[in-house]
């Protein structure tokens, strides 16, 4: 019998292993549908602080929730001296949530509102503090402003402890403006005459838009002293700049009346401020905005007024009716224009108190802005666009220059956009709508152009501080490594 071999194993299959998911695609598809950060997580408030000059604030800890009211306190009267100076709403924010995050506190809210900033800070085991500070009071100091920035600016570097952060403060308030009032009041009226031989005036003009707005400047000191309503302050400052613009027109002065209006009352124009309303609004303050509107539109009311008292009270003398409102163009070559415009801008720094050292560069900052207002209407591109353009100009310069000169960017930016006159259209229109009541719907219009120009060259500035961001920003990984928590 045959023994049976046995015949060899047939070898195994090979055990395949279980699919596996691929990992990077599944984080790829779970990044597609679905966010890194749930959609309705709040945003940290110091996030607020990215692309501001304050960003990455070196934080100081230890024991900082004992000090909070302390630290509250401070953050509120550097706010309210901002306000007081003339700084913006995004401006006192920012330099809000920068100090306090430099000095250790988290869960810190804002809010301002028009003259009213309220702090709330909540801490997890503790109190829940909320203060409140209303701005009374305001006046021309861009120098203080300055100041202001480079004490947030220490801060915010880890440099100035809180107590020492007090002491500058109390300093920076208690510190006289850089430029006496008499050179304040000569520099107003230098400021009136370089705009009255910008929009084509006679050197006549000039002197007589200078003369003009010393006597009516001193007026308007004296009635402050009284404690006279800006309103009426203005009314009355108004009608002094008319009179004087009916005498000439009676003597046969040859000087276009219209033009000693304008440049008479050109300083009273709330420019500025209207900017500054659609800045706010545009930054996120529709409150504060809608405030600085009903304020500037008050104040052109009250411009109205008295030049509307002015010309009845002439025609109620049988005085002949003069036209102050009608289109001024300018005349003058471009070469004689530039010198203006330089002066003008050095004169309206002079005004708000601007630093020294900040003069010549703004200067620069205005120049460049007419250049490009300039090159604009030669293109073609019109009285809406060539502004904008201009503006967005100006928002880059006064970016890139007045943060290395260590200043905010409306210190700059505010007196470089003077030279468009933005405001000169809105009283036309409302001097239109208010004394020939038959070109109602001519004034309406005219309004609306002017608002359109006011918003871009508003927006123009805003766009170009952010199209200047990164020519400004720090390198982020060195300051993180800097700052970090110490």
């Amino acid at each position: 019998m045959i023994p049976k071999v046995p015949l060899p194993a047939a070898p195994a299959a090979p055990a395949v292993p279980p699919s596996r998911p691929n990992k990077a695609a599944r984080t790829v598809l779970r990044r597609l549908v679905q966010g890194e950060t749930p959609p309705t997580a709040p945003m940290n408030i110091v996030e607020r602080l990215a692309g501001s000059p304050y960003a990455n604030p070196t934080i100081q800890v230890g024991r900082a929730d004992e000090s909070a009211r302390k630290t509250i306190d401070f953050a509120l009267r550097m706010a309210e001296t901002m306000f007081r100076y003339g700084a913006g709403a995004l401006e006192v924010e920012t330099s809000i949530i920068a100090v306090t995050a430099a000095f250790g506190l988290r869960n810190i809210e804002v809010d301002i509102t028009n003259q009213s900033v309220i702090l709330n800070y909540a801490h997890r085991d503790g109190v829940p503090i909320t203060l409140l500070r209303v701005v009374r009071s305001w006046t021309n100091n861009y120098a203080g402003l300055v100041q202001v920035h480079e004490l947030v600016t220490d801060i915010v570097t880890g440099g100035v402890a809180r107590d020492d952060a007090y002491r500058r403060l109390d300093t920076i308030i208690k510190r006289p403006k850089p430029f006496p009032r008499w050179m304040v009041s000569l520099a107003e009226a230098v400021f009136a005459a370089a705009v009255v031989g910008v929009i084509g005036g006679s050197p006549f003009g000039m002197v007589v838009a200078l003369l003009t707005i010393l006597l009516a400047g001193q007026i308007a000191r004296v009635l402050g002293r009284w404690r006279v309503p800006d309103f009426f302050v203005t009314a009355i400052t108004s009608f002094i700049v008319t009179i004087v613009a009916l005498v000439c027109f009676m003597f046969h002065v040859p000087l276009s009346p219209s033009m000693v209006v304008a440049g008479g009352i050109l300083l009273l124009l709330p420019s500025g401020r209207l900017v500054s309303a659609v800045q706010d609004a545009i930054n996120g303050f529709p409150v504060t905005a809608a405030g600085r509107f009903l304020s500037a539109f008050l104040t052109f009311g009250a411009i109205v007024a008295g030049i509307a008292v002015a010309l009845v009270s002439a025609s109620m003398l049988g005085g002949n009716r003069i036209n102050v409102a009608e289109p001024i163009v300018g005349s003058l070559p471009l070469y004689l224009v530039l010198p203006l415009v330089a002066v003008a801008t050095i004169a309206i720094c002079i005004a708000e108190q601007t630093s020294v050292r900040l003069l010549v560069p703004t200067m620069a900052v205005a120049l460049a802005g007419y250049l490009a207002y300039y090159g604009g209407m030669e293109l073609g591109l019109g009285a809406r666009f060539a502004p904008a353009l201009a503006a967005i100009v100006v928002g880059i310069l006064a970016r890139v220059i007045s943060l290395r000169l260590g200043a905010p960017q409306l210190v700059v930016a505010v007196p470089s956009i003077i030279f468009l006159l933005v405001g000169l259209s809105i009283f036309r229109a409302m001097f239109v709508m208010t004394l020939t009541p038959g070109d109602s719907v001519t004034g309406a219009v005219g309004i609306f152009n002017a608002l359109v120009v006011i918003l871009a060259v508003a927006a123009g500035v805003v766009l170009g501080d952010n199209m200047a961001r990164p020519l400004t920003r720090p390198s982020g990984q060195k300051d993180r490594r800097r700052n970090r928590r110490r």
